[in-house]
């Protein structure tokens, strides 16, 4: 008959415990050991910066302008750069709007850039001059020197902080209407009360008045189909005041032509 072998007995609590610190104890040797290594590593002048290649958006500026603007607010190595504070650095760049920066193995960085594309002039109701400011292809507000905008014929956005997203839609959808008139907006205003106002390329003026986008357009449209009737009636009196801030109509005022009466001439007194 086989015997059967003794069973295991288990071991006591306290050697248990021991042999769990041990291991814990290993372990994190082995990661502070680790973490050492790669610290001394990164610190090394193999994994210092050595290159930046500069790749996209290049319209306004150079590879080296880029550099000799970003480089010097660059901190740490190929390990310890901050990577979002790099693109920080690289968004500062005058005309950079967004910048994609990345590590290559193992002492370069590679930065992707999109330039702002310009679409219109932006000033504030009060007309300040104390910046260059310009609107993009987004509608977002940013700086940069006049002289670099190769479009001399932009509009002029004049509205509330923030606004200029809106107002650039707005300005799309109000160009369309007035396309028939075979003219272009030069300045649209948004005034802190919501009051819009149009400055045509023929020197016309339109108060588009107050209310919702769509309430404005709408009698746009209807100023716009009775031109043709305007116009033939005074063929030579251009257009150069519109106010369309009435509810049943509008009122117009034509080179040339005025709706103010003289007064009547003095008559002698009888004797």
């Amino acid at each position: 008959m086989a015997t059967r072998a003794p069973l295991a007995q288990p071991l006591p609590d306290d050697i248990r415990l021991m042999e769990a610190t041990a291991r814990g104890l290993f372990v994190l040797a082995a990661l502070v050991l680790l973490a050492w290594v790669l610290v001394w590593a990164s610190h090394r002048p193999a994994f210092a910066l050595r290159s930046v290649a500069v790749e996209g958006d290049l319209a306004h500026n150079s590879a080296v302008t880029i550099r000799a603007n970003a480089l010097p607010k660059l901190v740490g190595n190929f390990f310890t750069i901050d990577l979002a504070q790099g693109r920080r650095a690289f968004e500062s760049v005058p005309w950079v709007r967004q910048a994609v920066v990345s590590r290559v193995w193992p002492n370069r960085l590679r930065v992707s850039l999109q330039e702002h594309r310009a679409v219109a002039l932006w000033a504030s109701p009060a007309k300040s001059e104390d910046a260059d400011r310009l609107v993009n292809s987004q509608g977002e507000v940013f700086e940069a020197n006049l002289g670099d905008v190769e479009d001399e014929s932009l509009p002029t956005l004049r509205g509330p902080v923030g606004a200029s997203a809106s107002m650039l839609a707005m300005l799309g959808r109000l160009q369309a209407e007035l396309a028939p008139m075979d003219t272009q907006v030069e300045t649209l205003e948004l005034s802190g009360r919501g009051s819009w106002r149009a400055e045509l390329d023929n020197g016309a003026e339109i108060e588009l008045g107050r209310g919702t986008e769509d309430e404005v357009l709408a009698r746009t449209k209807r100023f716009v189909a009775t031109l043709p009737e305007l116009k033939q009636r005074y063929l030579q009196h251009p257009l150069l005041h519109a106010d369309l801030r009435h509810r049943d109509g509008y009122a117009v005022r034509l080179k040339g032509v005025t709706t103010t009466l003289d007064a009547p001439a003095a008559q002698p007194p009888k004797k």
